[in-house]
């Protein structure tokens, strides 16, 4: 083709965190790179999300004291990863995740501090009970003048505000949402300070812009053009027409997962995905041109699970607005009922793990029966915590559903009443006790964190003081996991093994690392920024090797 609109080494699709490293680590290796981003924000689920990332090893757990090993790591990795991921990409991840946040710290305005969550399954060999999850620390967005505009907002300004240790360790908002020192948060959105994924995008923005990495916006990637079997190029769309940019060493698919498409989630998905979290622009774009040149998809039934809740009528960039479920499953108080009034799992597990219960489909007839399910909570709950966005204290809103009896609660749901009766007097005996039999709700250490630790049991509470409440819960996801099987150097490879020459995929582009598990908080972004650091530095050697 002689008509090029863009001329440069290596093409990154996306500018999420795994697409912003590629970048950055192309560059800095001696490549010419050039962004394409299909809308006209930068940062995709990367810059609405906490930022977090899940690394083993970092150079943080020492601030915590908490000491970490490669074989501890590997352990615990492989134990979650239930043996369906290639043995050398964990190891890549474990060997590779800390030099990368290392690289970025060292030589970008990245910075990251630690958090003391747990990962997600303390108890199993090799987990550690706090430091693997890391986050950005605070960020000055006004560095970056006209610029700040691109990275996109949350949802909720405030959130830009206020760091993930905040709101669950120093404040504690999910046990006391009136907790939130206003004043801090006001000041920090008056000077520019973020937070969480805008810190995290606006310091790796800055970090490409000040190294020159054209970024193309609008423009949608839809057609890798190949040639003699390698990838030379993408074709997009931007302003209505074709847009071709050539990339002589190599692209990097970074544009997300599948989860705003509809025919994707019904060909490969489990159960229903009705409340995605994340911008609606991941519709699989990367995956299906990947698939076209002959790409191997794999992990496309696994998804990043998240118990959703949302407040009718709220939307986000014109879709309904989701918002992970915390208080309302893991608080005491609570628990989650199927229209027969039974709890069918620990409410209180990770929100990946605890989402696979909306899977189980109906034997006696069609649909899922574990869907549609509500949180039911007595008035106690409502006086302590929030529900959804509805803080103690605040008047009760037209859409909250409510009922002086659980038989007038269950009537108002649909709902079997006999059986929500005996379920919250079976559930009412195990808060007595402080020992779930039926769920092992609360056993976890990281079920603990997630709960109310100032209460008697951090999650186990009876239900039994009226009016009563409840909330719909939903099956949502924060992206989706299937895409390109990759090797350690996220280069992909087709179905005989073979690498597809100049064709990378990082992030929820690419079929995860951790296979079925979410391995802690921050466990998308980190196998995204370590893989895109790998893509970066390995697309970069093939750029010096073709000149």
């Amino acid at each position: 083709m002689e008509n090029w609109d863009l001329e440069t080494d290596v093409v990154v699709v996306g500018s999420g965190g795994g697409a912003f490293a590629a970048a950055i680590l192309a560059h800095d290796n001696g490549a010419k790179v050039a962004i394409l981003e299909r809308t006209d924000k930068v940062g995709g689920t990367t810059s609405v999300s906490g930022g977090a990332v899940w690394i083993p090893m970092n150079s943080h757990m020492k601030e915590l004291g908490v000491e970490d090993s490669r074989e501890e790591a590997l352990a615990y990795c492989r134990t979650l990863s239930d043996g369906r991921v290639d043995e050398t990409l964990i190891e890549a991840f474990v060997e590779n995740g800390h030099k990368a946040v290392a690289y970025l710290e060292e030589n970008t305005p990245v910075v990251y501090a630690p958090m003391t969550m747990p990962d997600y399954h303390p108890e199993f060999e090799g987990a550690k009970p706090k430091g693997r999850s890391i986050e950005p620390g605070i960020y000055n967005i006004n560095e970056l003048g006209e610029k700040k505009a691109l990275v996109r907002p949350n949802a909720l300004p405030f959130m830009n505000a206020v760091t993930c240790e905040e709101l669950f360790a120093t404040y504690k908002v999910n046990i006391q949402p009136l907790n939130l020192p206003m004043d801090m948060i006001i000041d920090r959105m008056d000077n520019g300070l973020v937070v969480q994924g805008n810190s995290l995008i606006g310091a790796m923005l800055k970090a490409s812009l000040d190294r020159g990495i054209e970024i193309v916006l609008e423009a949608r990637a839809l057609e890798l053009i190949q040639e003699d079997g390698r990838i030379i190029g993408v074709r997009a769309q931007k302003n209505g027409k074709d847009y071709f940019a050539k990339a002589n060493a190599g692209v990097v698919l970074g544009c997300g997962g599948f989860e705003w498409n509809e025919s994707l989630k019904k060909k490969y998905l489990p159960g229903v995905i009705t409340h995605p979290s994340t911008p609606p622009f991941n519709e699989g774009d990367g995956i299906i041109m990947a698939a076209k040149v002959g790409a191997d998809l794999a992990n496309m039934h696994e998804h990043w699970g998240m118990v959703a809740t949302s407040v009718p009528g709220e939307e986000y960039e014109g879709r309904p607005y989701s918002q992970l479920c915390l208080a309302e499953r893991t608080c005491p108080h609570s628990i989650i009922v199927n229209k027969k009034g039974r709890r069918f799992f620990n409410e209180a597990a990770n929100y990946n793990d605890a989402c696979k219960a909306f899977n189980h489909f109906n034997e006696n007839g069609v649909g899922y029966r574990n869907l549609p399910c509500w949180s039911i909570m007595d008035v106690r709950f409502r006086d302590k915590y929030s529900l959804i966005t509805v803080a103690p204290g605040d008047p009760d809103p037209e859409w909250m559903i409510r009922a002086d009896t659980l038989e007038e609660l269950a009537d108002q749901l649909g709902i079997d009443a006999q059986g929500l009766l005996e379920t919250v007097e079976r559930f009412n005996g195990f808060a007595r006790t402080g020992k779930d039999l039926d769920y092992g709700r609360g056993d976890s250490i990281y079920e603990q964190f997630t709960g109310d630790i100032t209460a008697e049991n951090p999650t186990l509470g009876t239900i039994e003081k009226p009016p009563f409440y409840a909330a719909e819960i939903f099956s949502g996801t924060l992206g989706t996991k299937g895409g390109p099987r990759t090797n350690e150097n996220a280069q992909v490879l087709d179905p005989m093994d073979n690498v597809i020459p100049g064709l990378y995929a990082v992030g929820n582009t690419s079929a995860a690392v951790s296979g079925p598990a979410y391995y802690g908080g921050g466990g998308t972004i980190g196998l995204g920024l370590t893989f895109g650091y790998l893509a970066g530095i390995h697309v970069a050697k093939e750029a010096k090797s073709m000149k």
